[in-house]
């Protein structure tokens, strides 16, 4: 899943944000359809009935958190970008006790001070009169944004059951998630950039479409059936690992201390948060 962060910071510099979404997620269902189309036509009657929440499901998952990274790839680093994603399982948590009743401890509590002041060094970059001013940057912001409808994504992934199979709804989410960018896509080529269809435009909606896309959401939405949305957004913290990796080893980066203390403090609530009783 991490691999979606080189192509918020290497991919846009070839293709617009919104486009490279749009085609990302067009391209995955134009794989996957026929694979499953069979499936999906037999249950026609099951796919008009589910078409609210797949839809929506679609826009969340595909379009803002597909979108918005790429948008913020544009003013922001990989490590940042990372870090701060890592704060979806603290909005899982907080959005399953308020909208399914989930149980929350004192320790979770503390864990979610805790990850909430990291990511809000890494944000603020260890400046106190930054937070203070409010003077974060656009990327910054655009990933808190990308951060919190992932938790979203998750927690009604899991809570809303389809009589669909994995990759049959996959391919459904992915459809819908294509055309919840259409529109912002043709005002992005219309008024502001164009798409040029080259080479640089294959590979990375390629790439988008398979490593971070068909592979990482897959692999993601089976371990959400086996563990639940709580246990599975802790994958997310590697984000913080992995996104640095990325970007020292691809652009150059350099990892500061407050990208230290940020993520120390992430992992250090992550680990009080999901304390689970026998």
């Amino acid at each position: 899943m991490a691999t979606n962060l080189i192509i918020a910071r290497g991919g846009v510099g070839h293709v617009p944000p919104v486009s490279l979404a749009f085609w990302r997620w067009f391209t995955v269902f134009i794989i996957l359809i026929p694979f499953f189309y069979r499936d999906i036509y037999k249950k026609k009657n099951i796919f008009k009935k589910e078409i609210p929440k797949n839809f929506f499901l679609g826009a969340i998952g595909c379009g803002v958190c597909g979108a918005f990274p790429f948008i913020a790839g544009i003013t922001t680093t990989v490590t940042n970008m990372g870090i701060i994603y890592t704060s979806s399982p603290i909005f899982i948590i907080i959005l399953s006790i308020f909208f399914f009743h989930d149980t929350i401890s004192f320790s979770r509590i503390v864990g979610l001070l805790f990850s909430i002041i990291g990511v809000l060094i890494i944000i603020c970059k260890g400046n106190l009169n930054l937070l203070m001013s409010f003077k974060f940057t656009q990327g910054d912001l655009w990933m808190i944004g990308a951060a919190f409808g992932w938790a979203i994504y998750s927690i009604y992934l899991l809570n809303w059951k389809s009589e669909f199979n994995i990759m049959s709804r996959f391919t459904i989410i992915s459809f819908f998630g294509a055309i919840s960018l259409l529109p912002f896509y043709l005002v992005e080529e219309i008024f502001y950039n164009t798409t040029f269809f080259n080479e640089y435009f294959l590979f990375w909606v390629l790439f988008g479409a398979i490593s971070p896309g068909i592979i990482a959401f897959t692999l993601y939405t089976k371990v959400q059936k086996y563990i639940g949305a709580s246990l599975a957004g802790f994958t997310l913290y590697l984000y913080a690992v992995y996104s640095a990796f990325y970007g020292i080893i691809f652009f150059n980066e350099t990892l500061l201390k407050y990208h230290l203390a940020g993520a120390t403090l992430v992992f250090l609530g992550i680990f009080l948060a999901k304390k689970i009783k026998k």
